[in-house]
């Protein structure tokens, strides 16, 4: 095994382009210095330096490890500080994955109850649509469920919320007041595209669209939700867009639901098994379920045409947390996995 104190020597032999140099940086001798560099060319059976005329020059081999060594130097910086907030009795660090609309939405909640009842917790939040595959893992991810939903091993699969979709048009549009909207009522106008990556929430607009007899007559291409809702408070056309995007819609802007089909998207969050009962993961996934139902009840209870943001949850009596509700078993998970279009009734 290598040496780890010895790569820290050879990187900084490498960065500084001197023994000399690096012994003075690292407090050593400079024969210190070339005493572990010569043991990790032994360890290594490789020439990492040479000499070129009263200097030395790391050769192939040694950038090629050098570069290595940046990777591996910073995760166990990770590690060792891990270690020391686990020695101090710190909470220690936590990284959720979103998607941007979960972003702006649920986020702002969930950072809320974790700084509060966690103070020394460090919050890593990253943007991410995909499910993370290579190490390390998010903690906590929520994302939108694709074709069947496969976590992989090791992971459970928290079913969170079915976001429906709903047309964004001009408050002079001639279905702004309509309590919902057929789509196909609307399929010869202008339609603005909402998603280039053309990702699953837009294929999942598609396939209703294809369901109710037509394809999407997409007109522009927008870059993001906020972009394509920018262009119909301009009056230039329409787009549809999941329901969590809708809030914070500008005055002359309105939401309005569609059918016939109504398109869905499921919402989860993936936890790896091996830190599911840590108390700031637990209180992440509480938190979301608590967003999810202020969301749903707001759709319920709030007239489209005001859809608001979703509010931060109310701190539980006591400090607490909302108890988890229990996860869907594994059979209508499967069912959710299959249904992409929903039909209204």
């Amino acid at each position: 095994m290598l040496d780890v104190h010895r790569l820290r020597v050879f990187r900084s032999v490498v960065a500084t382009g001197s023994i000399n140099a690096a012994a003075t940086n690292l407090g050593y001798t400079a024969s210190a210095v070339s005493q572990h560099l010569a043991a990790l060319q032994r360890e290594t059976g490789l020439t990492l330096v040479a000499r070129v005329g009263r200097g030395i020059q790391p050769t192939a081999a040694g950038l090629a490890l050098a570069a290595e060594i940046d990777d591996v130097l910073e995760r166990l910086s990770n590690v060792e500080s891990v270690v020391a907030e686990l020695r101090s009795g710190r909470s220690g660090a936590l990284h959720i994955a979103y998607f941007a609309s979960a972003g702006s939405a649920w986020m702002p909640a969930v950072a809320r109850v974790l700084l509060r009842d966690f103070p020394d917790l460090r919050l890593t939040l990253s943007l991410r649509d995909g499910i993370a595959v290579s190490p390390p893992r998010p903690d906590v991810q929520v994302l939108v469920e694709q074709d069947n939903l496969d976590p992989g091993p090791g992971v459970r699969a928290y079913h969170l919320y079915d976001d429906p979709y709903v047309a964004i048009l001009p408050r002079s549009h001639r279905f702004a007041d309509a309590d919902v909207v057929n789509l196909v009522d609307i399929s010869e106008e202008v339609w603005i595209d909402n998603d280039p990556a053309h990702g699953w929430c837009r294929r999942n607009l598609i396939l209703a669209c294809h369901a109710a007899g037509f394809s999407p007559p997409y007109r522009i291409e927008a870059h993001d939700y906020p972009t394509a809702i920018a262009f119909v408070d301009a009056g230039i056309g329409l787009t549809i867009v999941p329901s969590m995007a809708a809030h914070h819609l500008p005055e002359n802007v309105v939401s309005v639901p569609v059918t016939g089909p109504t398109p869905r998207r499921s919402i989860y969050a993936l936890v790896p098994v091996a830190v599911q009962d840590v108390p700031a993961v637990r209180a992440v996934i509480s938190t979301l379920y608590e967003c999810a139902r202020q969301t749903r009840a707001q759709q319920q209870d709030v007239p489209h045409r005001t859809v608001p943001a979703t509010g931060v949850p109310a701190p539980a009596a006591g400090g607490g947390h909302a108890t988890m509700p229990r996860r869907a078993n594994a059979a209508s998970r499967a069912a959710s996995t299959r249904r992409t279009v929903a039909s209204t009734a």
